[in-house]
């Protein structure tokens, strides 16, 4: 699951656990200079043992500060750290750091290498093909040459340039073309190194496809949008039974009475679940409960189980 600022937060992270155990989860970003001045940097580790693996993501381009985020993060348990040289938002930007570093492969390579000396576990980068006039040949080739310097083997690549300028993040997800074919063949040329799609999958079948041709795909918003597909993908990954819909709901519930417990609030967990009875009988009821009514109802854990057997009730009515 990639990192998606404002989504992948713990509860989000939660729910696509029990859609997908076997899936590699990632944290929202957070910038190495918000942990190190944190008065609390403990807060931006906070997650359920549940999670696991789960992978924390950073943004930055000061090796110093880099180096003190990761060696604070390193005893919360993660499985991996990645750095961000993917995002395109113009407040990313001006911080230096994101997609506009793939122009200064040398700085990323100081930051890669310093997160290393920071910990002991695998450390990743994830980037686009290119960034405005930079050649998606030669250029993305030589910035993969350099980083690779530090050690690292694991790279998560968005199959699409990023234009840093003219273009929202929104439209960055769009409008530049999507170029397989030049992951792929990154792939191919460098067999050592892990190669891991992202960018544009949303349909099961092609996912498959993908799976065979690189060592992984990751899933942003699609997964987001119509979250069972991941309890699809792990079925088919996994052989196991595809998981009910009823049973996930169930869980999330029964989560969701934790949170209440600990001062949160209904809302922080279900505005992850709209998208679960996505294209069937129930789903635009679903939506308005889980989206409207939690509003209303903030502690009502019980809106969850009701819904769901409401929506359930109804699917088995029209099978039957």
């Amino acid at each position: 699951m990639a990192p998606m600022m404002d989504w992948t937060d713990r509860h989000c992270r939660y729910f696509h656990r029990l859609l997908a155990p076997s899936a590699l989860l990632f944290t929202e970003m957070v910038t190495a200079e918000a942990i190190c001045y944190a008065e609390n940097p403990e807060r931006f580790f906070e997650h359920h043992s549940a999670e696991h693996p789960l992978v924390l993501q950073v943004g930055g381009s000061e090796p110093e500060k880099l180096y003190q985020a990761i060696k604070l993060a390193d005893e919360f348990g993660f499985s991996e750290f990645n750095l961000n040289v993917g995002c395109p938002s113009t407040r990313v930007q001006s911080g230096h750091f994101g997609a506009c570093l793939m122009e200064k492969p040398e700085v990323v390579h100081d930051c890669l290498f310093a997160m290393k000396e920071a910990t002991e576990k695998p450390v990743s980068v994830k980037c686009r093909i290119g960034i405005d006039d930079m050649d998606i040949n030669l250029g993305l080739d030589h910035f993969i040459q350099e980083i690779s310097k530090t050690g690292i083997t694991v790279f998560y690549i968005h199959a699409r340039k990023a234009l840093l300028t003219g273009l929202s993040p929104k439209e960055n997800r769009s409008i530049p073309p999507l170029n397989y074919e030049r992951v792929y063949r990154l792939a191919i040329e460098n067999p050592e190194k892990t190669i891991i799609l992202n960018g544009g999958l949303n349909n099961k079948e092609d996912i498959i496809s993908k799976q065979q041709q690189f060592h992984g795909v990751m899933l942003g918003r699609a997964a987001y949008k119509t979250p069972f597909i991941l309890a699809e993908l792990h079925s088919h990954a996994t052989g196991e039974p595809l998981i009910e819909k009823h049973t996930i709901a169930k869980n999330m519930a029964n989560y969701a009475d934790n949170v209440i417990e600990r001062g949160g609030n209904l809302r922080q967990v279900t505005r992850h679940m709209l998208g679960l009875f996505n294209g069937e009988t129930g789903a635009k009821y679903w939506r308005k409960q889980l989206g409207e009514l939690a509003r209303y109802q903030p502690y009502n854990s019980d809106l969850i189980r009701e819904t769901a057997e409401f929506c359930f009730s109804k699917i088995k009515r029209q099978v039957a």
